[in-house]
């Protein structure tokens, strides 16, 4: 005999089943993206000019030990453009989404290290791309498979 309890879970199970891989692996990609691409986009003005707002931000608040801060805000300014679009397209998936967690990481530790819930959500979504890449939804899987 079955519970109500049980069939509700087996009734689940089934419809979760029916859901593509390629599903939660593209969300994973458009969120995370979306995330740093909008961070990316704060800090410049126009297609790609770095605003000296940038410039003093990573003089001071981002800070970073042995990186001067010129270097690292252009590096983290083209990196929050160059890895969500290749996330976006679903291109080369798996190093753009270690190349985020890294920065992610770096943040975490050097930038905000009370910030550690957002990061970890941005970890999660990162995660299953380094672990699975893009899916079947990506130019990954149309060029590489």
């Amino acid at each position: 005999m079955t519970t109500p309890l049980a069939a509700g879970t087996l009734a689940v199970q089934r419809l979760t089943a029916r859901v593509p891989d390629a599903l939660p692996l593209l969300v994973a990609r458009l969120g995370i993206a979306a995330v740093f691409f909008q961070s990316g986009r704060t800090k410049v003005d126009g297609l790609l000019h770095i605003t000296d707002g940038t410039y003093e931000l990573f003089r001071t608040e981002y800070a970073l030990p042995l990186v001067p801060p010129e270097i690292a805000a252009h590096a983290a300014t083209y990196s929050e453009h160059f890895f969500p679009i290749l996330l976006v397209l679903g291109l080369f998936t798996r190093g753009a989404a270690l190349a985020l967690l890294g920065m992610t990481a770096v943040i975490e530790i050097f930038v905000y290290p009370d910030a550690w819930a957002t990061h970890l959500s941005w970890a999660g979504l990162l995660l299953p791309l380094i672990l699975r890449g893009g899916g079947a939804w990506s130019l990954d899987w149309a060029i590489f498979r």
